[in-house]
C-alpha cells in the first residue's frame, strides 16, 4: 500500500525568516493513486497581522484568524496525519520552509526534503518548456477551476491531487473508485434495468445448413482440398 499526502499551505508572506507564519494547512490523503476522502485542514492564528498583499492572494484576513488555533495546538494532529508518508507539494521548498520553521519553534525536528515530491519539477520534466503553475496544469488536464477564485490550502491540495494523479499516468487508473471500493466486481454487483431478454439460440437451422452445403458444392478448387 502506497500512501501519499498532497499538501498545501497559505502564509502571511514569502519568508519565515522575516517573521512570516503559516495561516492555513490543507492535506489530502492518496493511497495507491486513489483519493480516499480523508483530509486534514486547519486555519491557524499566526499571532501577527496578515499583510494586505498576502490577503489579496488568499483572501484570509487578520480578523478571521483571531479565534483560530495556533500551530502549537494542532501540531500533534498534523504530524499524526502525515505520519511517514511522502509529501506531494507544488513548489515544495516554499511550503516546507514554513512548516519546518513552525516545527523548529516548538522544538520538533525538521521534516527532510527527501520525503517530498515536488510536482513543479515533475511537470517540468514531463512537459519541458510548458507553464508549470497549478492553474496551467489544471487547464492542461481539464480539471475544473470554477471554485478557485483565490488560493486556499485545502482547495489547492485537492486540485493538486488530481493534477498529480494525471502526471502519474491519469485519473482513469482509479476508474472513479475510492479506496473503500476495493471489493472485486462480481455478477451480483451488476445492476440492470429494463426488460429481461432471454438468451438467443444461435444454432443454424436445417435450411441454413442445406444452403451452406449447396454453396460449398459450387466452389471451384477449394483450398481445403489442396491442403
Amino acid at each position: 500500500m502506497k500512501r501519499e499526502i498532497i499538501l498545501d499551505t497559505e502564509t502571511t508572506g514569502l519568508d519565515p525568516t522575516n517573521g512570516h507564519r503559516l495561516i492555513e494547512i490543507g492535506c489530502v490523503e492518496v493511497i495507491d493513486a486513489i483519493r480516499t476522502g480523508q483530509v486534514f485542514h486547519r486555519y491557524l492564528n499566526p499571532e501577527r497581522h496578515v499583510p494586505a498583499e498576502a490577503e489579496r492572494v488568499h483572501g484570509i484576513n487578520t480578523d478571521f484568524l483571531l479565534n483560530k488555533p495556533i500551530f502549537a495546538q494542532v501540531v500533534d494532529n498534523f504530524l499524526a496525519f502525515i505520519a511517514d508518508s511522502t509529501l506531494v507539494i507544488h513548489n515544495a521548498a516554499f511550503d516546507m520552509k514554513f512548516i519546518n520553521s513552525e516545527l523548529g519553534m516548538l522544538g520538533f525536528k525538521p521534516i527532510s526534503m527527501e520525503r517530498t515530491l515536488d510536482t513543479v519539477l515533475l511537470a517540468r520534466k514531463k512537459f519541458p518548456g510548458a507553464p508549470a503553475s497549478l492553474d496551467a496544469l489544471c487547464k492542461r488536464f481539464n480539471i475544473d477551476l470554477g471554485g478557485r477564485i483565490k488560493h486556499g490550502a485545502l482547495l489547492d491540495a485537492e486540485l493538486l491531487a488530481d493534477v498529480y494523479l494525471e502526471l502519474q499516468g491519469g485519473r482513469q487508473t482509479a476508474l472513479g473508485l475510492s479506496a473503500n471500493d476495493s471489493q472485486p466486481l462480481t455478477n451480483t454487483a451488476v445492476q440492470t434495468t429494463g426488460e429481461f431478454i432471454p438468451p438467443r439460440d444461435f444454432s443454424p437451422s436445417e435450411a441454413e445448413l442445406d444452403a451452406h452445403a449447396a454453396m460449398v458444392k459450387r466452389l471451384k478448387n477449394p483450398v481445403w482440398e489442396s491442403a
